[in-house]
C-alpha cells in the first residue's frame, strides 16, 4: 500500500468542476473551476517537489468542465456557454462556437479528433477544431445534460429527469438505447468501464448503479445498485451525494468520491470496497485518473450541499495527488 500524497501549489480560489489528466503525460492534470479559470498543472513526484502550475486561462464565467485533445491542447465551456480551444503551450485561447446555455459536461474522442459538448440546453454538439466552422453537428436530447462519457464507439448522456440516452457516436440520428436511471434520485455522476462492457452512475442519495450495455436479459441480470457514502451518527443516518467516479484505465476497478469526503476504491465486478482512503478536509467534486494508472488526482472543494451557511466555515479547495499501489488492484489479478 501506498500512502504517498502531494498537494498541488496555487489551487483554485473557488469550487473545483472538473480535474482531468493528459492521454499521453502521465503528470499533467487540468483542473476547470468556478473562480472562472482553467488550470494546468505539472504533477510533482514526492514531498518537496509538489508539482508546478504550468498555465492559466481565465474566462468570463465559472467553467464547469474541460479536457485534453492531445499532449499541447485543451477545451473548455462552462457558465458563458463559448466553447474553447486551449494552447497549452502558449496559454492563447480560441473561440470555437457556443451553446444556448451553460456548458456542462465534455469528452474528446481521438480517434476522430471529434470534440463532444453536452449542456443545459439540450442538446450535445460535435466539433472539429481544425475546421473552418469548427461545429459539426448538433443533436437535441430530451432533457438537460448534465454529463456524458465516452468509450470505444459509445456515448453515453446521463440528464435531468433521471434519463440516459447510449448512442453510437458514428450514427447519431437517434440513440441505440433510452432508459430512465436506476436510483431513485438526480443523477450526479458517470464514468464509462473501459473494457467497454457498460458503466456506473452515481446519484445524490448515497448511491451507485453498476450497468450494462448489452440489452440481453442474460447480461441485464448482472446490472446492481448499492448504498455508499453514509454514516450513521449518533443514530441518525446522513447520505451524501456520490459527486464523482472514475474507472482505473488497467484493472476496471473504480473509485467514487462524495460529500462526506471520503474516496473508495470498488471491485465491481465482486461487489467489494478494497479501500476507503482516511477521510480529506472537505468535500470532494471531482477524481480523475492519470493514463498509466499510477495516480488519483482528487479535487477537495465545497460542493454547496449546506448552501450559503457552509460557505463561510468552507476550506480553501485543494488539489490532492495520491500514488497508487495495490489498492486499486483486483482480488487475483492475472493481466487479462
Amino acid at each position: 500500500m501506498n500512502d504517498e500524497q502531494i498537494t498541488l501549489p496555487s489551487p483554485p480560489f473557488d469550487s473545483i468542476s472538473s480535474v482531468r489528466f493528459s492521454p499521453t503525460n502521465p503528470d499533467h492534470l487540468l483542473a476547470s473551476s468556478w473562480d472562472a479559470t482553467v488550470r494546468l498543472y505539472e504533477v510533482g513526484d514526492k514531498e518537496g517537489n509538489e508539482g508546478e502550475g504550468k498555465a492559466k486561462f481565465d474566462h468570463r464565467a465559472p467553467v464547469l468542465a474541460c479536457c485534453f485533445s492531445d499532449a499541447t491542447h485543451a477545451f473548455s465551456g462552462g457558465l458563458d456557454t463559448s466553447v474553447r480551444e486551449l494552447d497549452l503551450g502558449t496559454e492563447n485561447m480560441r473561440n470555437l462556437g457556443a451553446h444556448n446555455d451553460s456548458i456542462s459536461t465534455m469528452t474528446y474522442f481521438r480517434e476522430s479528433n471529434t470534440l463532444i459538448t453536452g449542456s443545459w440546453d439540450r442538446t450535445l454538439r460535435f466539433w472539429d477544431s481544425r475546421a473552418s466552422s469548427p461545429q459539426q453537428s448538433s443533436h437535441d436530447t430530451p432533457e438537460r445534460v448534465y454529463q456524458i462519457d465516452l468509450v470505444n464507439n459509445t456515448l453515453v448522456v446521463a440528464m435531468a429527469s433521471r434519463l440516459f440516452n447510449i448512442y453510437d457516436i458514428r450514427k447519431m440520428d437517434a440513440p441505440l438505447q433510452q432508459r430512465e436511471s436506476s436510483l431513485k434520485f438526480m443523477t450526479r455522476s458517470l464514468a464509462c468501464m473501459p473494457d467497454g462492457e457498460g458503466y456506473a452512475t452515481a446519484s445524490v442519495e448515497g448511491r451507485i448503479a453498476v450497468e450494462y450495455f448489452d440489452p440481453s436479459p442474460v447480461v441485464q441480470e448482472k446490472k446492481y445498485a448499492f448504498k455508499c457514502h453514509r454514516q450513521t451518527i449518533n443514530d441518525v443516518d446522513h447520505v451524501w451525494p456520490v459527486n464523482a467516479l472514475a474507472f482505473h484505465p488497467t484493472y476496471n476497478t473504480f473509485a467514487s468520491a462524495g460529500s462526506d469526503a471520503t474516496v473508495s476504491i470498488w471491485d465491481h465486478k465482486v461487489k467489494k470496497r478494497l479501500r476507503q482512503y482516511p477521510k480529506f478536509a472537505s468535500s470532494i467534486s471531482s477524481l480523475a485518473f492519470n493514463s498509466d494508472g499510477t495516480k488519483l488526482a482528487i479535487a477537495v472543494s465545497y460542493t454547496w450541499d449546506d448552501g450559503e451557511p457552509g460557505l463561510k466555515t468552507a476550506e480553501r479547495p485543494a488539489i490532492l495527488v495520491r500514488k497508487l499501489g495495490d489498492e486499486v488492484k483486483p482480488k487475483g489479478w492475472t493481466g487479462n
